[in-house]
């Protein structure tokens, strides 16, 4: 069975030592069980995520313009790491719950495989993390401030207030859905 490296050992350092590589900058942090938040420029280093044991990346910024990533499929082909990507905005008018569903099924792919998943954006503050707020709460039952609080214990992120909002939205709909199930027992 894989061992994760603490993030004590390799993320919250912001540097990592490879006597082949070098110094190389970093930022992640493993803010769920198997689940990492980063930024882009940790995405791109292929070798330190497959030290970590990487075996899934959900890119939340894909594209070549300013604040995107310029990751793909191609680009983890030769590491063997599984990659999905949203070509997402950091501004409050974009629609991020049309892919809440999308990630949250991506991640928990990963996790049931037995991996390990990379979540990231530009920064690793907004994008990822209100996708991996928003698997925290369809698929682990968490409401929104429960999801807050537990990424925000080990990682600063900042989701936008768009974004916020649909999280809430999202909230007031599983509780609903959760309500309503129970009434039909």
């Amino acid at each position: 069975m894989h061992q994760t490296p603490t993030c004590g050992s390799y993320c919250r350092q912001k540097y990592f030592r490879d006597d082949y590589v070098g110094m190389l900058y970093v930022d992640c942090d493993e803010v769920y069980p198997n689940i990492f938040i980063g930024d882009g420029t940790t995405a791109k280093n292929k070798d330190f995520l497959k030290k970590l044991g990487i075996t899934h990346v959900l890119n939340t910024a894909e594209g070549k313009a300013f604040s995107m990533v310029n990751t793909n499929g191609y680009f983890y082909k030769d590491v063997g790491i599984k990659y999905m990507g949203f070509q997402l905005l950091d501004h409050p008018s974009v629609k991020i719950s049309e892919y809440f569903h999308v990630a949250a099924d991506f991640i928990q792919n990963a996790i049931n495989s037995n991996g390990i998943v990379y979540v990231h954006c530009l920064m690793g503050k907004s994008r990822s993390s209100t996708c991996v707020l928003a698997y925290l709460m369809i698929k682990l039952g968490m409401s929104a401030a429960e999801a807050l609080r537990t990424v925000k214990k080990k990682r600063a992120i900042y989701p936008n207030e768009g974004f916020l909002q649909q999280l809430a939205d999202l909230d007031n709909f599983l509780k609903k859905r959760r309500y309503e199930n129970a009434w039909c027992y």
